[in-house]
């Protein structure tokens, strides 16, 4: 009896040095763990649906260093390593190219020349990408909130967002107020210090904390086969939709919306690095073909990843509400002093640049590389000097952009017709 009893006494004391042990990692995870997009360490290989991206190159690899970024291992240079953060929704993620063909890579690979160094006056660069895909400006503003004091002060920080913005309205079917739900860590972070904890195996700090572990020590594969078919899905729902919406309502609370997260996005962004840059994002108009056409799947009232949509907007509104978003980004940034980089005229606006409304193939990721490292070099050779503007210069874009409002005219689209 008493041999029972002294087993059990140290089976319920092994017991509660867990639970403590289990309490006291919570409580450091909750106090000094950190927020990343991506879980450090991992890799991703993306074997494209060669049916719906035969365009695009077969393997797409994501490897994810120890910050959370998709880039290589950060180089140790000291002080002389000039160093650039890269956020914003899927134009910057990348995701289904290829890690070296992604723009953010090209940037990082020509500002390596040496003569792009001595202009820099570094010794060697590091480009870290944080973009993650369906990303609006509020879901940038809080991911900047909780990654940036994680970096000692960057040379650059690059900004490209505003798409997820118009997208999310429309798919909402173009609420007259927004007031912003709030966000959750995990809509964001892949791992993230907030939980929430349980009492289950999988629900442990402890498991949490082995996981991670191990994805940074031994850098694991996760394949995926067929990824991105659900994109060939959105293209046919769009090509048969039932409705197809020409005119949308005011889109000012949208644009407001973007607008107060934006400033508070470049106001963080100005605090922890010596150069902030808007690459405005771009996309793809044009006297559309039927070839064109049948490549975008954007525009739904819905989610067509997750369902089945039969109500879109006219390419034409898409494209409308983008030009108008970026005029609201080109304004805030002149009012701050930051400055911003117009892709259009220096894309051409093609199948060959784009391989639907706004994401890039490789040719079209390595045009905007070469025109963000032109950017960086061109302001970095003649000084850099921060001005305030009431308005924004004019030159020659969609800034002025017009749309029509009022109540949803409605037609049938059932044959395919886009317009």
């Amino acid at each position: 009896m008493t041999s029972v009893l002294w087993v059990m006494g140290a089976a319920a004391a092994v017991l509660g040095l867990a639970v403590a042990a289990e309490l006291s990692l919570r409580r450091w995870w909750r106090r000094w763990g950190g927020y990343y997009a991506w879980p450090p360490g991992l890799r991703f290989h993306f074997y494209l649906d060669r049916e719906v991206f035969p365009e695009l190159e077969p393997l797409a690899r994501i490897e994810i260093n120890a910050d959370g970024e998709r880039a290589g291992v950060v180089p140790r240079a000291g002080a002389s390593l000039y160093r650039v953060l890269v956020a914003g929704g899927s134009p910057v993620e990348c995701a289904l190219l290829d890690q070296p063909t992604s723009w953010p890579s090209s940037v990082e690979r020509l500002l390596k020349a040496p003569d792009c160094l001595r202009t820099l006056g570094a010794s060697d660069v590091h480009v870290g990408n944080i973009g993650l895909s369906g990303v609006t400006a509020q879901g940038l503003n809080f991911m900047f909130k909780h990654v940036l004091p994680r970096y000692r002060r960057l040379n650059a920080i690059l900004i490209m967002v505003g798409g997820n913005d118009v997208a999310s309205w429309l798919a909402k079917g173009c609420p007259h107020s927004i007031t912003g739900d709030p966000i959750i860590a995990s809509e964001i972070f892949s791992c993230h210090p907030e939980g929430p904890f349980h009492w289950t195996p999988r629900g442990l700090a402890l498991s949490r904390l082995c996981q991670q572990l191990y994805c940074r020590w031994v850098h694991p594969v996760k394949v995926r086969r067929g990824a991105g078919k659900w994109v060939g899905r959105a293209r046919v729902m769009r090509v048969g939709a039932k409705e197809l919406r020409s005119v949308v309502p005011d889109p000012t609370p949208m644009l407001d919306f973007f607008e107060s997260h934006l400033r508070e996005i470049l106001g963080r962004a100005t605090r922890h690095a010596d150069r902030v840059l808007i690459v405005r994002q771009p996309w793809f108009e044009t006297d559309y073909t039927a070839e064109d056409l049948a490549k975008i799947w954007h525009g739904a009232m819905g989610n067509p990843q997750q369902e089945e949509v039969s109500v879109y907007y006219s390419i034409e509104v898409v494209c409308q509400l983008m030009a108008l978003l970026d005029a609201r980004a080109v304004q805030v940034a002149y009012e701050l002093g930051v400055e911003t980089l117009n892709l259009m005229p220096r894309l051409e606006l093609s199948r060959r640049t784009f391989y639907d409304f706004i994401h890039f193939t490789p040719a079209g990721a390595a045009a905007v590389g070469e025109a963000v490292t032109a950017a960086i070099l061109r302001r970095t050779a003649s000084g850099h000097e921060r001005r305030s503007f009431s308005a924004p210069p004019h030159d020659g874009d969609r800034d002025g952009a017009e749309i029509h409002f009022g109540k949803v005219e409605r037609s049938a689209a059932g044959s395919g017709a886009s317009t």
